[in-house]
């Protein structure tokens, strides 16, 4: 198991600190107890839509395993964007309030899924000729929030991370390359623990080996200098519901 502080929201200056030295940081407390109970509901909801459409579990993202997909049209995902306890830390992060939401979802995965290779989650953005700089050579890009709605463990397929690889220029290895103290960098965590991660960081699902379905919900946002096009995928009616401040970094998402 990877041993990780879990810090809480008022922790700012420090979660900035470990998100730029390991690519990721965990913040307790991010979610009130009934915020959490609705966003685990949501994602409950959704999971059983998405697994009664496909009875033999062939999963989006391999066997039992799934991604969300983009889910801000649901109230459950869309109050995840514009949280009082997460921005001030997305903000320290980049040094500035002009960033940009992007849309949520996250991923789960059903007991029987097995190991995820490791990857990174963007490429190359930069395509640089002379091969001189690439995408690992700016500050984080893009930045997701996840979310454990259930206690996250070694049974139960928690995510394993490699801390300070999100500016690495290692090719990340195969399953079969990947030694076994990355296997074991596992992070467990309890419910309600919001996951800050720079996606190019290395990260990978574990095998499900119990008989509980693994769900994390997430947000993400790019830089206040990164902006490719972005689906417009958030119902008016709930960026009328956000803050002045959610509605000023959602935006570029808000169904016209």
């Amino acid at each position: 198991m990877l041993k990780v502080d879990i810090l809480e929201p008022t922790d700012i200056e420090k979660a900035a600190t470990v998100f730029h030295r390991d690519g990721f940081v965990c913040v307790k407390n991010t979610l009130t107890a009934e915020q959490l109970k609705f966003a685990a509901a949501g994602a409950e909801r959704v999971i059983r839509e998405q697994t009664d459409a496909d009875p033999e579990r062939k999963g989006n993202r391999g066997h039992h395993r799934y991604s969300f997909g983009y889910q801000t049209q649901n109230p459950e995902w869309a109050m995840l964007l514009d949280l009082p306890t997460t921005l001030p830390i997305i903000e320290k992060i980049w040094g500035s309030p002009e960033f940009f939401a992007t849309g949520a979802g996250g991923d789960y995965s059903l007991p029987g899924a097995e190991i995820q290779p490791l990857h990174a989650d963007m490429g190359d953005f930069i395509n640089d000729p002379w091969k001189a700089v690439n995408f690992q050579d700016v500050p984080a890009p893009f930045i997701v929030i996840n979310w454990t709605t259930v206690d996250f463990t070694k049974e139960n397929g928690a995510i394993r991370f490699i801390p300070c690889t999100q500016r690495s220029r290692f090719a990340v290895p195969s399953l079969a390359e990947e030694p076994t103290w990355m296997r074991e960098n596992i992070v467990c965590a309890p419910a309600g623990t919001a996951i800050i991660r720079d996606v190019r960081c290395w990260h990978g699902g574990t095998a499900n080996t119990s008989k509980q379905t693994r769900p994390m919900v997430s947000a993400g946002y790019f830089a206040p200098w990164y902006h490719p096009a972005e689906d417009k995928h958030l119902p008016r009616a709930l960026y009328n519901k956000l803050s002045e401040r959610g509605k000023h970094i959602s935006r570029h998402i808000v169904k016209d």
